[in-house]
């Protein structure tokens, strides 16, 4: 039974923060819904509540860190960049600033629909010169993600899991570091996220099947060890299947392509994710299924890149690990 974890996030942070007096909590009028509530109300001289105006907060934040503070900001994600791209640029990255932008709801974890999914936030953060960019696969990884982006000399990107989290890891997250999660020889699965757990829940039924996978998990996605990803693919007969939370173009699958391609090494790829489309809202779990990012999904991808017929349907594989509704009129709040 997995164990799942109540808003690690807000524990972890302010943790963090009373340990480093030189933190700052920002708020973009999203402070419940990024879990930072109860530090606004116990911490009120460390919180800052900037509204519902990112550029400003980016603007602003900049100016903390020349002061010498490192502010983290808490939003959506994908108001972490879209609407605020010219002050992240020119305001944090550009300077280096240690700023920390801890982005919530990643990808399709929300069901807010296009404009509260950042589908692309990876493809966007990782080209930005100075950027660190991170992502949280389990409540051991939330706990440990304000440490580990502090760390950092510079700017750092998070996407970061929030509400009940499964805790998949014993060990904290650390930079640049990938996990092994399983050692097989036929075809290598690299996930993230809320990918990974997907990806968990069919690799007992491989085993069954007599296929082989070597399952990598990644929370470091810049710096991206290239090296690491070529020597574990050229390891595996088969070839490659990427499963990612976002786009397939600039993310995980982009990535890897670009580190077999350099290499020289020859192994076929299939890249799953959102396929050039924007999604619509709706609950997790369907939205995976709708959009091939489930453990059914990366069945077939692994059937179509061995050739095999492996006799695994949605019976064979782990459970589905249920969240609790919101409410009865929505699955989330946002």
């Amino acid at each position: 039974m997995v164990e799942l974890v109540n808003r690690p996030y807000a524990t972890a942070f302010e943790a963090h923060a009373l340990a480093n007096p030189d933190v700052l909590c920002l708020s973009a009028d999203l402070t419940s819904s990024c879990e930072i509530d109860g530090f606004r109300d116990r911490h009120p001289d460390r919180f800052l509540s900037m509204g519902m105006a990112e550029q400003n907060m980016l603007s602003f934040a900049g100016g903390l860190g020349l002061a010498g503070y490192r502010p983290f900001l808490h939003s959506f994600g994908v108001f972490l960049y879209r609407r605020p791209y010219d002050q992240l640029m020119a305001s944090i990255a550009y300077p280096r600033r240690k700023v920390r932008l801890m982005g919530f709801l990643p990808g399709i974890t929300t069901p807010g629909g296009m404009t509260h999914q950042a589908i692309e936030d990876i493809s966007v953060m990782r080209a930005i010169p100075n950027m660190t960019v991170l992502e949280t696969g389990d409540a051991t990884e939330v706990e440990s993600i304000c440490a580990a982006a502090d760390a950092v000399d510079g700017p750092v990107y998070c996407r970061v899991l929030r509400g009940a989290v499964p805790r998949l890891f014993d060990t904290p997250l650390r930079l640049g570091e990938m996990r092994v999660l399983a050692a097989g020889s036929d075809v290598l699965v690299v996930t993230a996220g809320i990918t990974t757990e997907e990806a968990i829940r069919a690799r007992a039924a491989f085993d069954r099947a007599g296929v082989s996978v070597r399952h990598l998990h990644l929370s470091t996605l810049k710096p991206f060890d290239a090296a690491a990803i070529v020597a574990h693919a050229a390891a595996c007969r088969y070839g490659v299947v990427t499963l990612e939370n976002h786009l397939v173009a600039g993310g995980i699958g982009s990535m890897v392509a670009e580190a077999l391609a350099e290499a020289g090494l020859a192994r076929r790829l299939i890249r799953l994710g959102l396929q050039d489309t924007y999604a619509h809202g709706g609950s997790r779990a369907y939205l995976m299924g709708y959009y091939g990012m489930d453990a059914m999904a990366l069945v077939r991808a692994v059937e179509r890149l061995t050739g095999l017929q492996t006799g695994i349907d949605e019976a064979a594989l782990g459970a589905v690990r249920l969240e609790a509704v919101h409410s009865v009129l929505k699955a989330e709040a946002l």
